[in-house]
């Protein structure tokens, strides 16, 4: 039976690889002899064509340092003021904690739409800034769930120990509680990080400018318009180097933009993973 489950899900696993991996294949593959079909698994005509001319295109260059400064910066943030607030939401002794805990859960299902959620941002004066692509996704309340459950089961005694020695609660907060939660701190970093840099929504909504688009919005125009005009654009030598080779195609660019949106945010996983999976059982738990 169990041989049977690791069966499965290994195949399961090949199956969600599989698209992943072909993309992968294609963005080394020469674009004329994909479209000639049966590149599946290995390269044909294996070339470094795609990238070099994706790579000379300064718009991408520049999404995809806008992305890193994002996800470093929002993660950090975000994982910060959600820890405070669910610290403070542990606390058993919190002034109207249930009512508080209805509230936020009430904006895990309803919004504000997406119109007066533009007019709040455009009267804050964020449209085509930097912080229009943090501020809005600042703090997440299945995030701060998940550390709160984590905050309630640490021992009373810590607390009681500090304060008998003077600590105060941002004392308390910072030099035992943060120090304990490595786990979990952990675990939403790691989603934090991936939503930071996975959203294109925002860039599509709230930025016009150019040089302030994340890569993944930078993405969605690419592939939503002819590419050969959008890749290599403002550089006039990989327009030439497009114009006398041939053997680029939209949709070998359209991957090897793809795996550079895609590839950064996977290598993170292997060093959080030993945390990622303390932090999904600790959210599991119940208060």
């Amino acid at each position: 039976m169990q041989r049977t489950i690791y069966i499965l899900l290994t195949l399961l696993a090949l199956l969600m690889l599989y698209p992943f991996w072909n993309a992968l294949v294609i963005s080394f593959n020469l674009g004329s002899d994909t479209a000639l079909g049966g590149v599946t698994l290995l390269p044909r005509a294996f070339t470094l064509e795609n990238y070099y001319i994706v790579f000379q295109d300064d718009r991408l260059l520049n999404s995809f340092l806008i992305t890193i400064l994002r996800t470093l910066s929002g993660t950090a943030l975000s994982v910060f003021f959600t820890a405070l607030l669910a610290y403070g939401m542990s606390k058993k002794t919190l002034l109207f904690r249930k009512p508080y805990m209805v509230f936020f859960m009430i904006t895990m299902f309803f919004s504000g739409g997406l119109i007066p959620s533009y007019l709040l941002i455009r009267s804050l004066g964020l449209l085509d800034t930097f912080w229009v692509l943090i501020i809005p996704g600042i703090i997440s309340v299945w995030n701060m769930i998940v550390i709160r459950t984590f905050f309630s089961a640490l021992p009373e005694g810590l607390e009681e120990s500090a304060k008998i020695d003077g600590s105060s609660n941002y004392g308390i907060f910072f030099r035992i509680v943060i120090p304990v939660s490595g786990p979990v701190l952990a675990t939403i970093s790691l989603f934090t990080a991936v939503s930071y840099w996975n959203d294109w929504f925002t860039g599509a909504i709230y930025i016009t400018k150019d040089h302030l688009l994340p890569i993944q919005t930078l993405l969605r125009q690419v592939m939503n318009s002819n590419i050969m005009t959008q890749i290599g654009s403002s550089n006039a030598i990989a327009l030439d180097h497009m114009n006398r080779n041939r053997t680029i195609t939209t949709k070998s660019l359209t991957m090897a933009t793809m795996m550079i949106a895609t590839i950064p945010i996977i290598l993170t996983y292997p060093f959080l993973q030993k945390y990622f999976v303390k932090g999904v059982m600790v959210g599991s738990l119940k208060e």
